[in-house]
Parts: C-alpha cells; structure tokens; sequence
C-alpha cells in the first residue's frame, strides 16, 4: 500500500500526490518509495543547516506541483537559486525543464499593504509627523504617485511633509510597486511562476511577498481563480521578520478553508514565529545543530513522536525526518534526486577556470 505524508494510505491512487523519495532503513538503504499529497492545502515547514538540502527539498516539492493538475504554484526565491526550474538549457545538463515563468523585477500592487504596513516598511512610527501622513496616504490612494500627492495637500509641517514624501520616493526607487503590478490571476495559470527577488534588499522583498500573499490568499476567498495556490518561500526567516509576517501567518492560520497552501524553508527555525512551527501539518527537517533552532522544534514537538527530534535527527545532505501532524505519523526519508538543475550550490575555488591551466589557479594576485 502506498503511504502518502499527508493523507495516509493511498486508497485512491488517481487522487494528486507526488514522489518525495524513500524510506530510509537503519543500515541508509533506500526502501519504498514515499510521496507527499498534492490533493488538498498545507502548511509545509523544511528546515535544515546550510549544505544539507533544504532548498534542494524546496525544489523536489516545486517540481511535483509544476507537474500537478489543477494547482498554481510561485516561489518567492530570494537567493536566485530556483530560476533554474524553468531553465531552457535545462536538456545540455541532461536533466528536464518544465513549464514555467520566471519574473526577475516582480513588482506589486500598493495597497495590497495596509497602512500599518506601510510605516513597518518605511521604518515610520504610525505616531509621528511622517507616519501619520503615510498612514492616511496609505488609506486613501492606491499608487504611490497618489500617496505622495495625498500628503502634499495636507496642510502638514513642511519637515513632516518633506520626511513622508522622501520615504515614498524611496519605495518608489525600489522600483517593487505598480498599480498595474502581479495579481492571483497571473500566478493561476497551471505553470510555476518562480519570483526572482535576489537582487533586493530585505524591505523591497518582504513588500513582493505581503503583495504575493495577499493576492493569492483574497483570490482564493473569494473564489476568483479556479487552480489551488501553492506558495514556496525560500529563506523563510526572512519575511516572517518583516512586513510579510502578517500575509504568511493568515495563510498559516486561515489558508486551508479557501484551500491556499504554504510551504516554508527556512536554516533558522528559531527565527520562525511558533505559529510557523505549530501550524505546518507537515515538517521535513534536514539536520540541524544549533541549539535555539533544535529548541524552537522541540517546543511545538507532538506527543505522538518517541524521544526527542534531536535523537532521530538526520547527519547525511538529503536524509530527512518527516512529522506529519495529518496522520500522527514519523518517517526516515531520503529525499529523491532533482529532475531538473538545482541552482544552490557554492562554488568552489577548484572549479574555478583560470587562464593558467591550474586547477587551482596562479600565485600571481597574491605574490
């Protein structure tokens, strides 16, 4: 019988899932194969140490759900490692493509931030000059031209005029925010959209993601697109540190009635609020080593799991344990291989090509 993370055993084999890898027995050999269940919402948390796989694990899940019937899946990839997903050189490596869109200025709406959010991005206090002025700019117009012209007709002290007007000029520059910027819609077609965001910095990538979030999360309310929207988000501590917070908690909390699913990946879980750890249904955990990162796991660890995390913690790249809270059930995995090119690996200086023929290089810039 087929067991499936997430549902249990397959009874109905047409139902959608896909391959996760395979039990890992006690001496590393691989067993049968175990999948994960693509049918109905999840909150899927991946964590791990950097070098063992968890961005890896993110790619394996956002190649099941590419190849999924009636899902929309997007990626928020802020080390610019997925882009290889719908890579059209993909055939040189020997390794597929699929379908997909890859978006490197991803830019979105501006009131899909509420005022509150506006003055959390602009390092505002909603109290002062300015940030009064962005809070109610922030309620009236939806552009940030309209924004910055809300606030100059205020009869306002000129610094608090001068101070709110620069920090809108400066989401401007950004160059993340356009009325006419991504909706549910363009993220429902069936394909995986992968959303470039490495080359800004952390208040830009945290607004693409809320706008994300917010989106897919209202169009599934109110039954706008017809696929179930999947969210991958890399680096997972980031966002919930900034004004994406709010978008991916409502998700996590209220995401599986509308049927939105999230899955998160993130080295630092300590860094996740609890919410993140005790409303995944599914955790798959790379190793771990860091005190406050076991201790974050340990908190929200079910009763149903004998001993502790840290005792069954893998200590191989690509070995897993899997908790799934739907079914109260512990699994030894190794996750299977990628089917297309993994784009997070380090290079190395010994792979470097250098004009002298030696494989590690010449002398000549440190002489």
């Amino acid at each position: 019988m087929t067991f499936v993370i997430g549902r249990g055993e397959a009874t109905d084999e047409a139902l959608p899932k896909m391959r996760l890898g395979a039990y890992r027995a006690l001496d590393g050999s691989h067993g049968a194969d175990l999948y994960l269940d693509l049918d109905g919402p999840h909150s899927i948390l991946v964590v791990g140490k950097r070098g063992y796989g968890k961005s890896y694990t993110l790619g394996v899940i956002a190649e099941g759900l590419s190849r999924t019937a009636g899902v929309a899946p997007t990626v928020i990839d802020p080390m610019g490692v997925f882009t290889s997903l719908a890579s059209d050189s993909s055939s040189d490596s020997g390794h597929d493509s699929i379908a997909g869109t890859v978006m490197d200025d991803p830019a979105v709406i501006p009131d899909s931030l509420d005022p509150r959010s506006w003055c959390a991005l602009l390092g505002l206090d909603p109290e002062s000059g300015a940030g009064s002025l962005v809070w109610q700019a922030a309620q009236e117009r939806s552009t940030l031209a309209g924004m910055a012209t809300s606030v100059t007709e205020r009869d306002a002290p000129a610094r608090d005029e001068r101070a709110a007007v620069n920090h809108l000029r400066l989401a401007e520059s950004w160059g993340v925010f356009d009325e006419n910027g991504i909706d549910a819609e363009m993220l429902s077609s069936g394909e995986i959209t992968v959303l470039d965001v490495s080359g800004l910095d952390s208040a830009p990538m945290n607004a693409v993601c809320r706008g994300v979030g917010e989106a897919l999360y209202r169009a599934s309310v109110r039954d706008t697109i017809d696929r179930l929207p999947w969210l991958l988000v890399d680096e997972a501590h980031t966002f919930f540190d900034g004004v994406a917070r709010s978008a991916l908690e409502t998700i996590l909390t209220r995401g599986r009635a509308p049927g939105v699913s999230l899955v998160s990946a993130t080295q630092r879980p300590s860094a996740v609020p609890d919410v993140g750890i005790s409303q995944s249904d599914v955790l798959v955990s790379h190793r771990l080593t860091a005190g406050a990162d076991l201790d974050a796991l340990t908190r929200a660890q079910p009763t149903y799991l004998n001993g502790s995390l840290s005792d069954r913690m893998p200590t191989e790249p690509g070995n897993v344990v899997i908790i799934d809270d739907a079914t109260e059930t512990v699994h030894a995995a190794q996750v299977r291989d990628r089917e297309t090119p993994h784009g997070g690996d380090s290079p190395s200086v010994s792979e470097m090509d250098v004009s002298d023929g030696s494989p590690f290089g010449s002398k000549t810039a440190m002489d």
